[in-house]
């Protein structure tokens, strides 16, 4: 069966997340974040320090790795009854972060629209990303060098998603404006689908 989803995509800092938990809470959405699933790991199992490994210099987890592990994790959201796949639509944070996962998730993944937070302010990303850092404790945010490699990788290896899955389905969403009107902006592509 493959998950009908929504993908949450643009740079680090654009706001995907803050979305991702708004979404997820409205009825027949469910939220995913694949950064969440692997910061959620614990630090000395194998796949947390893979995890680890990775995310402190700025880099992508290997892809059969990153796919495996948000499998497991959809599988279990099911078994306990988180995610109805056929009356949830899947909303996706994190996931594909590269054209070669798009391809190993093309036969499990129904993608209807592609919601591109888009910001023309790089340094308004880094300050968000610093201050998410201190609040959520996530340690893969706080240094500087870490997140501008971050955006590179973002730039390099993300980006090219877009084009994958076309102009059809992408809809580009200006990040810069307030939570609630990104929100309003989404609903209003995604209640069409």
């Amino acid at each position: 069966m493959k998950y009908r989803s929504i993908l949450l995509f643009g740079a680090p800092g654009a706001g995907k997340g803050t979305q991702g938990k708004v979404l997820g809470v409205i009825p027949n959405f469910y939220h995913c974040a694949c950064g969440d699933v692997f910061r959620n790991l614990r630090p000395d199992s194998p796949l947390g320090k893979v995890f680890i490994k990775y995310s402190s210099r700025g880099l992508l987890v290997p892809d059969e790795t990153t796919i495996e592990l948000w499998k497991q994790n959809i599988e279990n959201t099911m078994q306990v009854g988180r995610f109805h796949p056929d009356h949830d639509t899947l909303v996706l944070d994190g996931i594909p972060r590269n054209v070669q996962q798009a391809k190993m998730l093309r036969n499990t993944l129904d993608v209807v629209a592609v919601f591109y937070l888009k910001s023309s302010d790089e340094k308004k990303l880094v300050a968000r990303i610093q201050r998410r850092a201190i609040k959520e404790n996530r340690l893969d945010d706080a240094n500087l060098n870490v997140i501008c490699e971050r955006l590179k990788v973002y730039e390099k290896e993300t980006m090219p998603v877009l084009k994958f899955y076309g102009p059809k389905l992408v809809h580009q969403i200006n990040a810069d404006q307030s939570p609630a009107k990104v929100l309003a902006d989404i609903l209003h592509h995604a209640v069409k689908k």
